[in-house]
């Protein structure tokens, strides 16, 4: 009998770097769970967007395969599974404007969704003939710092500036613990030009997060006080509005390194515009660059994320005190200018806050 060291023996595996807590760039494949809880009497609907749902996706490239499940105690609870080969196609794909039109009649007729990704490290059972290529597995599971981070951006109108980063700057703070397992720990505010982003780190749940955070006075007010100001207009009084509109403002963290200093450092964040459909290589070329430099003693930089979504790419530095988050090396600028869409620039900060014990 085949035992699962031998399987993993045979597949394509890649080291991973103890250093980096995060990354989507490990080449493995990605497994997507969506549980997603629908409206009585909705199911015959449900399966029909589903079908014209999944036939779509399976013209995507990098999808490999889905499964649609239904509870056995619950028959309003489903599970839509799907394996990708790995996690860049599947972010490319589900931060579009594709994949917004694409989900919007699953999502009239279901309550509530919930997506989950995960790389997959180990697997047992046989390979599908002529498959072998795309079972990559991570040769062994990262080690996480148990902080989940997250990011939203998005544009105001030009010449509101001033008057948004006043409101954005002059709130009070929510409430940091959201249950007995949850709690914010920062949130850091940035803006260049009319484009702003908000950086969270979280412990616990993300969901639970941000839909604590959606409900505190001070933070509603907040978000109603920039309503006039949007380039995107919004509603958030109207549930598919307010969806639709955080949908596309999510920027996902796809990397995260930390180098071996673990000291305080100062927060700043650039920003890199990507041309047209290399977002996600600009972002892979700037994870490789923070990777390498994790280990070098002279770096200024102490931690670094970096967040992408299409064309927008940010590096949210903490950077050893009184020192500044450098931009790369002539040679290294070269290679980057070939992805980019204008120069990289330092975002202004607006806000940075912790709660006092995270």
């Amino acid at each position: 009998m085949t035992t699962l060291s031998e399987k993993m023996s045979d597949q394509s595996t890649r080291q991973v770097s103890k250093r980096v807590s995060q990354s989507v760039f490990d080449g493995s494949r990605l497994r997507v769970v969506l549980l997603v809880d629908v409206n009585d009497g909705a199911q015959q609907q449900f399966l029909e967007a589903y079908e014209q749902l999944c036939n779509q996706v399976a013209q995507v490239p990098g999808h490999v395969s889905d499964q649609l499940c239904q509870s056995i105690e619950n028959p309003s609870q489903w599970l839509i599974t799907s394996e990708w080969e790995s996690a860049p196609p599947f972010l490319t794909w589900v931060n579009s404007e594709e994949h917004v039109r694409m989900v919007e009649p699953l999502h009239n007729c279901v309550r509530d969704t919930r997506s989950l990704r995960f790389h997959i490290v180990r697997e047992t059972g046989g390979a599908p003939a002529g498959a072998a290529s795309r079972r990559r597995l991570q040769a062994s599971p990262r080690i996480g710092d148990g902080v989940i981070r997250h990011a939203l951006t998005f544009t105001v109108r030009p010449g509101s500036e001033e008057k948004v980063a006043g409101i954005l700057a002059d709130y009070a703070s929510p409430q940091a613990r959201v249950d007995e397992t949850t709690r914010l720990c920062r949130t850091s505010l940035f803006m260049h030009g009319n484009r702003v982003v908000r950086a969270i780190e979280v412990r616990g749940d993300l969901l639970a997060a941000l839909r604590h955070v959606a409900r505190q006075p001070e933070v509603r007010a907040v978000e109603e006080a920039i309503n006039p100001y949007l380039e995107q207009e919004r509603d958030l009084g109207d549930q598919e509005s307010a969806r639709v509109f955080f949908t596309r403002a999510a920027l996902p963290a796809v990397h995260h390194v930390t180098a071996d200093e673990l000291a305080e450092g100062e927060r700043q964040a650039l920003y890199y515009p990507a041309r047209p459909d290399c977002g996600m290589r600009l972002a892979e070329l700037l994870a490789q660059q923070d990777e390498a430099a994790a280990g070098d003693p002279d770096s200024p930089v102490l931690r670094s994320t970096i967040f992408q979504r299409d064309d927008v790419v940010v590096r949210l530095v903490d950077v050893r005190p009184g020192a500044r988050a450098l931009l790369p090396e002539p040679g290294r600028q070269a290679a980057l200018g070939t992805l980019l869409d204008g120069e990289p620039v330092g975002m202004d900060l607006v806000t940075d806050r912790r709660s006092p014990d995270a």
